[in-house]
C-alpha cells in the first residue's frame, strides 16, 4: 500500500470559542476520491476548513509526509491544497478570465486542461462571473482550483443547489480531475459520492464514525440509515 496523501489525527476546531470538531482521524489516499459523509451539522465543512486553517485548530495534520497544521492558509496552498468551499465564493464583479488568473499561482498554469474540462468558460471568458449560473459558478470554482498542481484538492458540496444536469457535469469534471490529483470530497448526494467515491469517512457529532469502503456502506441499506439517516438512495440528513 502507499502512504497516504494526507493524514490526519486528533483534530479540532472552533469557532469563535465555540467547538465544533472534536476528535476526527482518517487519511486520504494518493489516488481517487474519499468522501467525507455525514447528516447535516455534523462537521464535514468545519473539518475542510480546519484542514485549510481557515478556523482554529488543534492536532496533526500532514500533507505528503510533513506537517501542515501549524501553518496559515496561504503557505497550506503553496504546499499544494486546492480548496473549492462550499458556496462557490467566486469574484461576481470580475469577468471568469480575472476569477480564473487571480487563482494562478504557478509559471505555467494548466489552461488547457481546464479550457477542454470547461468549454463553457471558454466561451465565457469576459462574463462577469456574478452573472453566471449556480453551475456555471461552480465550475468556475472548481478550475480555480484545478489550474495549479496541487497534491490534494478538498472540495466542499459541489453539487448542492445545482439542477441534475449540471450535477452530472460536475461529477464528470470531478471524475476526470480526480485522474491527476486525489479529492476530499464532502458531498450529500449519495448518487454522486456512488458514482465517484472509492473510500468514505462518516462523520457525526464532530467525531469519526466509520471508514471504510464506499459502496459496501452504501450498499449496507442499514448501515446507511443508521450513520446517515437516509436510505441509500437518498441524500444525507
Amino acid at each position: 500500500m502507499s502512504d497516504p496523501i494526507l493524514r490526519v489525527s486528533g483534530l479540532r476546531c472552533s469557532i469563535a470559542g465555540q467547538q465544533v470538531v472534536e476528535d476526527v482521524s482518517f487519511e486520504v489516499p494518493p489516488v481517487g476520491i474519499t468522501a467525507v459523509l455525514g447528516r447535516n451539522g455534523a462537521g464535514k465543512t468545519s473539518t475542510l476548513r480546519g484542514i485549510m486553517g481557515l478556523s482554529a485548530r488543534r492536532g496533526e495534520i500532514v500533507l505528503a509526509g510533513q506537517r501542515i497544521d501549524a501553518l496559515p492558509t496561504h503557505r497550506v496552498v503553496q504546499r499544494g491544497v486546492g480548496y473549492v468551499p462550499e458556496d462557490r465564493e467566486v469574484f461576481g464583479t470580475l469577468s471568469v478570465a480575472e476569477n480564473l488568473a487571480l487563482a494562478e499561482r504557478q509559471a505555467q498554469p494548466r489552461r488547457e486542461f481546464v479550457a477542454e474540462l470547461f468549454p463553457d468558460l471558454v466561451k465565457r471568458k469576459d462574463q462577469a462571473a456574478g452573472s453566471l449560473s449556480g453551475g456555471q459558478q461552480q465550475m468556475v470554482s472548481l478550475a480555480r482550483a484545478l489550474l495549479n498542481d496541487n497534491r490534494i484538492l478538498l472540495v466542499d458540496e459541489p453539487t448542492k443547489g445545482l439542477a441534475p444536469q449540471i450535477v452530472d457535469d460536475v461529477a464528470d469534471a470531478l471524475a476526470e480531475a480526480s485522474k491527476t490529483v486525489p479529492v476530499l470530497l464532502v458531498e450529500q448526494n449519495l448518487d454522486v459520492v456512488r458514482r465517484l467515491a472509492a473510500g468514505a469517512v462518516v462523520i457525526s457529532s464532530g467525531r469519526v464514525v466509520h471508514t471504510g469502503d464506499a459502496a459496501e456502506i452504501l450498499d449496507d441499506e442499514a448501515l446507511t440509515q443508521r450513520l446517515l439517516g437516509v436510505h441509500a438512495s437518498g441524500e444525507a440528513a
